[in-house]
Formats: C-alpha cells, structure tokens, sequence
C-alpha cells in the first residue's frame, strides 16, 4: 500500500475527514473547521493527528492557541491530497455502481477495517533481523527516527515484510510510558522525543497527552494525572515516550 493509499482509505472511510479538511483550507481555524465539519474539537485534533502520522510530510500546519484555538491551514502536501481526493470521488461512485450485489460492499468494508491503536505512524521497514521464532523489525519514521518492533516470522511472511515495504506501526496510548528528557533512559526500549502540545484531563481516568515529534507526527499516551504531577510535565515540554518492541504492531495494505 503507497502512503497515499492509506490516507485515500482514511477519507474514504470518514467523510468527516475529508469536510474537515475542506474548511481549515477555507476557515484557517481549527475550531471553525470542526464546527462545520460536524466534530467536536478534540475529535479533530484526533482526526488531523492520525491524518499527519500516516503522511511524509504533514497535511495540516498548525500553531496551538490564539484566537478561535489556533490557527490552521493545510500545506502543500495536504492540498495536493485533497485534489486527489475529489478527483477519486468520482472514480469511486462508478466503481460502486458496478458491484455485482451488496455481498461485494460487506466484502470491502471487511477488507478495510479500523484499529483501536490511537497511535498509528507511517515508515518503511529498515531491515529485520530473525531471532528464533520471531522477528525485530526496525522502521523508519518520517524525519529519520527509527523504532523496532517484535513480531513473529510467520507475521513478517503473511505481511511480505522486506528492506523499503511501507507499513504503519501500531502503538496503544496506554502502552507509552513517559519521562522527562533528564532521566536515563531505558537502552532496551523503543525512544520517542517530543514536546508536549497539550493535555485532556478526565475526571474518571487518566489524562490525555498529545507529544509533537520532530517529524511532524503526534504520538498519543495515556497518563495518570498523579504521574504527570509527580514528573513535573506540562503543555510545552520536553517528554519522552518509551515502548518495548513487543508492544508494536505492524500493518500493510491488503
């Protein structure tokens, strides 16, 4: 699957995506674009993270706060994508018209199926290294930054894994473990550095911390309020985020 492929797939799946899209090109906010997208504001953060990570380059350029909760607009990536979009949207209702019967929709929609990992990044497998019965797979990240995954052989042969394959690495947000840049950090983990970008409390769980890497991709963990506290973390710090290679998983297109 190209890159382009999987954000076609995001949009196609989630109209709302592609109306949000439209109105930050037309609105240059981000609250003004969700409100006539129809989202909440958090859910389009979520939508413009997950639509930046699986990018190269990032779609939406952003700056957090001021008037209206920040400005927005797409870059040239994003209105590159969204002409590509329309110009498939017409392409895509005559490929539905030509299903045969209902069966073949149930079919795709089966084929395209969503994931509970908040935290979904583009990269390339690097190259894997066989341990036993499984695999370490090391992918590169937009911007150069690579991470390892564990998996299974018999996973690396069903997803025709090899040196260059785009794939997307699957992480949980409950799964990322977080510390201040001062602290030593663990060498048999995954590292991802960022800053804070900002903080959703809750007021029966943990917190939700949004992390802007350096490549333009956002990570998202789950945080007990008493452990962000007790590092000390708040909007506009240093973090970072640790995550053993078993905890990634690795997806391809279909």
């Amino acid at each position: 699957m190209s890159l382009t492929s999987a954000l076609t797939q995001q949009l196609t799946r989630r109209p709302q995506r592609l109306a949000l899209l439209e109105q930050i090109a037309v609105q240059g906010s981000i609250t003004r674009a969700a409100k006539a997208a129809g989202l909440s504001y958090k859910a389009a953060w979520d939508a413009i993270d997950e639509l930046n990570n699986l990018a190269e380059r990032p779609l939406v350029e952003r700056s957090v706060g001021g008037k209206g909760g920040g400005g927005a607009r797409l870059s040239a990536e994003g209105e590159r994508l969204l002409a590509l979009y329309k110009r498939l949207q017409s392409l895509q209702a005559r490929l539905l018209e030509s299903a045969e019967s209902e069966r073949d929709l149930e079919l795709l929609g089966r084929l395209m199926l969503r994931t509970s990992a908040r935290n979904q990044l583009s990269g390339r497998v690097l190259d894997i290294e066989s341990r036993g019965r499984n695999d370490l797979v090391r992918v590169e990240l937009a911007g150069g930054t690579c991470l390892a995954a564990q998996i299974t052989h018999d996973s690396t042969e069903k997803l025709e894994l090899a040196p260059g394959r785009s794939v997307v690495a699957l992480i949980k947000a409950g799964w990322l473990r977080l510390q201040t840049i001062s602290e030593q950090a663990d060498e048999t983990l995954n590292q991802l550095e960022g800053r804070i970008e900002e903080i959703f409390d809750a007021d029966d769980g943990p917190s939700e911390v949004r992390i802007a890497l350096a490549s333009g991709q956002t990570l998202c963990a789950l945080v007990e309020p008493e452990r962000l506290a007790a590092l000390g973390l708040k909007t506009g710090h240093a973090v970072r985020a640790q995550f053993a290679a078993g905890q990634v998983l690795l997806g391809t297109a279909l």
